[in-house]
C-alpha cells in the first residue's frame, strides 16, 4: 500500500492544495486565464492538459515567450522533463504584467508537483510532494461472488482488494476457497486532498469470515522493527513463501509420478502444478532468493529458477515473457512480479506450471508446510494486546450489509480523521 507523504511546509502545502482543489473542481474550466485582483501586478493561467496537447501548445495559445518555455524545460530536465506532460493532469502558470513567466507548477502524479519559480539570473525548479491528510477508514462487506466485486471496480478498490488477499493468502486461497456470504471488514488508512478521498493506504486491521472460520489480522511493529500481521495471539501471518506465485482459476494438473501428457499422449511424472490463468497474468516469485536460471528452455518455454534459502528451489515454465532485470544473479524479494503467464514451449493453454524442489526431490506445492514468521516477542507482547484491543473494537463495531456485485462499500462515508 501507499507510504505516508512527507508534508511540505506550511504555506507550500497550503498553495499545492488550493492548487489541486482549482484544478480538480467540476466547474474548473481548462485553459481558463484568471483576471488579476486590483492592486496585483500578475495574473495565473490554471488548466487541464488536452489529449496531444504539449507545453508548447499551451505556451502559443496564451502568447508567451518560446524562449522563456526553453529556460524552463532546461531548469526542469532533472527534476521532471516538461516534454512528458499527460493529458488530464492541471497545471498553473504565474505571469508578471508584461506576460513573462514568474513560476509554473504542474502535477507530474498522484505523488508529487513540479514546481518551477523564477530565480535570477533564470529558473529554479523542485519536485513537491502532495500534502495528503491520512484519515481512518472503516468498511465492511459480503461476498456474492469474489473479493474485487464486493469492493466495487474502482482502481483504488482493487487495490485495497489485493492487499486484503495478501494478509490472509496463507489461510485463505481467495481464487477457489471463497463462498457466497463470507464475510470482510477493513480499517483502513484513507489518503485525502481538498477535501476529497483520493485512495486507500495501509491496512490497519482487518477480519475476513470464510466458510464459517473467522481470520483476524492487526498491523503492528515487531521483532527487528520489522512490520508485519499478526493474528490474536501475536503469531505472525507472513511465511517464507507464498501460498501461490499468481492469482489463478483454477488448477488443470496436479502433482503426479503417473500422468498422461496432454500433447505426448503417454504417461509420465508431472512434478509440479499447472495453474490455469489468463495470458498475461502476473506470476510472482514465491520467496526471497537468488535467480538461478532465466531463458527460454525447450518444452518449458520461457522459464525462470530461484533459489531459496534452506535448499528450496522454485520453477516457473511456460511464461510469456520474463520480466525485465529477471536474469542470473539476481536477487528477488517474495512477490516480486518475475514474469507473466503464457503458453511457450510445449503447452495447449496459457498456464504456469511450477514446482517446488527441495535438495535434489521435488515436492507437491499443495502439501508444502512452511512455518510462520516470528511471533511478538515477550518484551513487545503489552504494546501489541493495546493495539490488538483497539482495532479489536473497530473492527466489532462495523456493521455488514450485503454487497451487490460491483457496488462498493461506502468506506470514506464512515471516515475519520485521526
Amino acid at each position: 500500500m501507499p507510504k505516508r507523504r512527507a508534508i511540505v511546509v506550511a504555506f507550500a502545502a497550503l498553495s499545492l492544495v488550493g492548487f489541486y482543489r482549482f484544478a480538480r473542481a467540476p466547474h474548473a474550466s481548462p485553459g481558463r486565464a484568471l483576471t488579476p485582483a486590483v492592486g496585483v501586478s500578475s495574473k495565473e493561467i490554471r488548466g487541464i492538459v488536452k489529449p496531444g496537447e504539449t507545453m508548447s501548445d499551451i505556451f502559443k495559445r496564451y502568447g508567451l515567450s518560446i524562449q522563456e518555455l526553453f529556460s524552463l524545460r532546461e531548469a526542469s530536465a532533472e527534476v521532471h522533463r516538461l516534454k512528458e506532460i499527460a493529458a488530464g493532469q492541471p497545471y498553473s502558470i504565474r505571469v508578471d504584467s508584461d506576460n513573462n513567466v514568474v513560476s509554473l507548477t504542474y502535477q507530474i502524479d498522484d505523488e508529487a508537483m513540479l514546481r518551477i519559480t523564477r530565480e535570477s539570473p533564470g529558473f529554479h525548479a523542485e519536485r513537491v510532494e502532495i500534502p495528503y491528510e491520512t484519515k481512518i477508514g472503516e468498511l465492511g462487506g459480503t461476498i456474492e461472488n469474489n473479493l474485487y466485486e464486493a469492493l466495487g471496480n474502482a482502481a483504488d478498490s482493487s487495490q485495497l482488494a489485493y492487499a486484503l488477499a495478501d494478509i490472509f493468502s496463507w489461510d485463505i486461497d481467495f481464487a477457489t476457497d471463497l463462498r457466497k456470504g463470507d464475510t470482510f471488514k477493513v480499517v483502513v488508512e484513507e489518503e485525502w486532498l481538498g477535501g476529497r478521498f483520493r485512495r486507500y493506504g495501509t491496512i490497519l486491521a482487518a477480519e475476513f469470515t470464510n466458510g464459517g472460520t473467522t481470520y483476524r489480522a492487526f498491523r503492528f511493529r515487531g521483532a527487528k522493527g520489522r512490520v508485519g500481521y499478526f493474528d490474536e495471539q501475536g503469531r505472525s501471518l507472513a511465511r517464507s513463501f507464498l501460498k501461490a506465485p499468481l492469482s489463478y482459476r483454477r488448477i488443470s494438473s496436479g502433482f503426479s509420478y503417473n500422468r498422461v501428457h496432454p500433447i505426448l499422449k503417454i504417461r509420465r511424472p508431472h512434478l509440479g502444478i499447472d495453474y490455469v490463468a489468463p495470458r498475461g497474468t502476473p506470476v510472482s516469485a514465491l520467496g526471497d532468493g537468488v535467480v538461478r536460471f532465466a531463458a527460454y528452455k525447450g518444452p518449458n518455454g520461457n522459464l525462470v529458477i530461484i533459489r531459496h534459502p534452506k535448499g528450496y528451489t522454485t520453477y516457473y515454465g511456460h511464461l510469456s515473457r520474463i520480466r525485465k532485470g529477471i536474469r542470473r544473479g539476481a536477487r528477488v524479494a517474495q512477490g516480486d512480479v518475475i514474469g507473466y503467464v503464457g503458453a511457450t514451449g510445449m503447452a495447449t493453454g496459457p498456464h504456469l506450471d511450477f514446482r517446488i524442489q527441495k535438495g535434489r526431490r521435488f515436492i507437491n506445492p499443495l502439501r508444502l508446510d512452511v512455518p510462520r514468521g516470528e511471533a511478538i516477542p515477550a518484551r513487545l507482547r503489552a504494546d501489541y494486546e493495546r493495539i490488538r484491543r483497539e482495532r479489536g473494537r473497530e473492527l466489532a463495531a462495523i456493521m455488514l450489509a450485503p454487497s451487490a456485485p460491483g457496488t462498493a462499500p461506502a468506506a470514506h462515508a464512515v471516515a475519520s480523521a485521526r
